[in-house]
């Protein structure tokens, strides 16, 4: 049997697998709350390794092995401590997320400010979306070619049907107890490449684990290599964003109790450092298999850095079954990221959009209808955006960025600041997502192939597109425009400052 021919039977016993998940949740729902919410039954475990596995994209943590070899640990900044960091501190506001009675942030905010703000929040999210899954494509993309030299749009469409199939059925329940799956064999992946590729590294030069940990460069080890001043532009630019993904916080709803949601975000920041723990052990090992990588520096050798380990991979000559193992392996990290920023954007287009402003009368087969046609829009979107979008991590960047700069202050200001007004919300979102997206079009327009972000080149706090900027003056507007206007209404106040473990489900009736 040809290799290929081996890896589309072991995926399509993969798949087939999640498809019976998805099935079997689906017999299980009985209202919009099972669909959308798990039925809020999710234990700690639960929560946790879905957490971890929809934040550990197959394109990302090439990435992230890429950059460890050019950069050592100085560039946990860029990706890897934001992402632990995230999930460690939205256990610290579960209480109050878990105590709203909401299926999705922009009901949420509907609740707080208004009807006004639900629409643009919805359509911000799921270009937010769009974008994260561009990351996950791209990444089994290049997977996929290095392997078998498939084209990226049969990779999108592997990805994308066998995602649409398993959540359309079985909702977020469905994507709950895949992604403990896709985990687990993730976490297998990295940890056994971890030990094959260090044990290569010294074999390559001679020498023992020790000897390569104590035989870095200067300074490779060091988190804080690149100053303090760019690790809190980093923080500042990347973490707000992460905190207020919409993704997490339905895990939060989607618990069974605050406790289990606290303790599963918890766990699932503590898996999350253990995958890329071991990602730092690969790059070791890369980087004394191909010493002629890190000599390139950075960004020369992020072409060949990103891939490295899929290249060790093939020049191992691993037998046909083990290749098809691991790239099943890659293939559940992309499909547990795609299934999570599929499911959460199809929610607002169906939920938000659909349900609340075209037809308030739709049931769940309407619903589940267009839940289904929207996940499909948004894989295609993101499979022609992946085209577009070079960069890996600069694709979950910008998401990132977009998401920081529009909505940030309404959500969490809305949440924790009484004198927050619709007007501030409104006009807060908008300008940070105009500014934020003229400022991504316009740098990446002026920065030349494989050279530094041109806006960077100006002043370190324009890195990240200009985020810390967007997010000034964003944050600006909300405080200004929110204490220039009347403040909300008593009841609206109540829901979150008074009455916060009221149970209903929001403004969309269930059906």
């Amino acid at each position: 049997m040809a290799s290929y021919h081996l890896f589309l039977l072991v995926l399509a016993v993969y798949i087939s697998f999640l498809v019976l998940t998805g099935l079997y949740f689906s017999k299980k729902q009985k209202s919009q709350t099972d669909f959308w919410l798990a039925g809020k039954s999710a234990g700690f475990l639960s929560v946790g390794f879905s957490a971890a596995a929809s934040w550990l994209t197959a394109g990302a943590l090439l990435a992230v092995i890429g950059f460890y070899m050019l950069l050592g640990m100085g560039s946990v900044w860029g990706f890897v401590a934001p992402n632990i960091l995230a999930l460690f501190i939205i256990a610290f506001f579960v209480k109050k997320i878990k105590s709203l009675p909401a299926i999705t942030q922009p009901e949420l905010l509907e609740m707080r400010y208004g009807s006004f703000l639900r629409l643009p929040v919805a359509v911000i999210i799921t270009v937010v979306m769009i974008l994260f899954a561009v990351a996950d494509i791209k990444g089994f993309a290049m997977v996929l070619e290095i392997f078998y030299g498939i084209s990226p749009t049969w990779s999108a469409l592997i990805v994308g049907l066998a995602v649409a199939v398993y959540v359309t059925l079985g909702g977020l329940s469905a994507v709950i107890a895949t992604d403990m799956i896709q985990f687990i064999c993730l976490s297998l992946f990295i940890l056994i490449m971890a030990a094959v590729v260090t044990s290569g590294g010294g074999s390559a030069a001679g020498l023992s684990l020790g000897e390569m940990v104590g035989g870095t460069p200067e300074g490779w080890w060091n988190p804080a290599s690149i100053g303090m001043p760019m690790v809190l532009i980093f923080v500042l630019a990347i973490i707000p964003g992460w905190i207020t993904e919409q993704d997490p916080w339905q895990r939060v709803w989607a618990a069974k109790d605050e406790r289990s949601a606290r303790n599963g975000m918890f766990l699932g920041s503590f898996l999350v450092a253990v995958v890329f723990g071991a990602c730092a052990l690969i790059a070791l090992g890369l980087n004394n298999i191909y010493p002629e990588i890190a000599e390139a520096g950075f960004p020369m050798g992020m072409a060949k850095a990103e891939p490295a380990l899929l290249t060790f991979i093939m020049e191992s000559r691993f037998s046909d079954i083990s290749l098809a193992l691991c790239a099943v392996a890659l293939a559940t990290a992309a499909m547990s990221c795609t299934d999570t920023f599929a499911a959460s954007g199809a929610s607002c287009i169906s939920r938000d959009i659909f349900q609340r402003y075209i037809y308030k009368d739709a049931g769940m087969k309407q619903v589940r209808l267009v839940n289904r046609l929207s996940v499909l829009l948004i894989v295609a979107l993101a499979t022609l955006g992946s085209f577009y979008i070079n960069s890996i991590i600069d694709a979950i960047h910008i998401a990132t960025f977009i998401a920081s700069a529009s909505y940030f202050f309404a959500l969490m200001g809305g949440l924790y600041w009484k004198r927050a007004t619709g007007p501030g919300a409104v006009a807060s979102l908008w300008t940070g997502f105009i500014i934020q997206t003229g400022l991504v079009i316009f740098d990446l327009a002026k920065t030349a192939p494989m050279a530094p972000p041109y806006l960077e080149s100006i002043h370190p706090v324009f890195m990240g597109h200009g985020v810390i900027i967007a997010m000034l003056i964003s944050g600006i507007v909300f405080v200004g425009v929110s204490l220039a206007t009347k403040p909300c209404e008593k009841e609206q106040l109540d829901i979150f400052f008074k009455n916060g473990n009221v149970e209903t489900t929001g403004p969309a009736t269930e059906r």
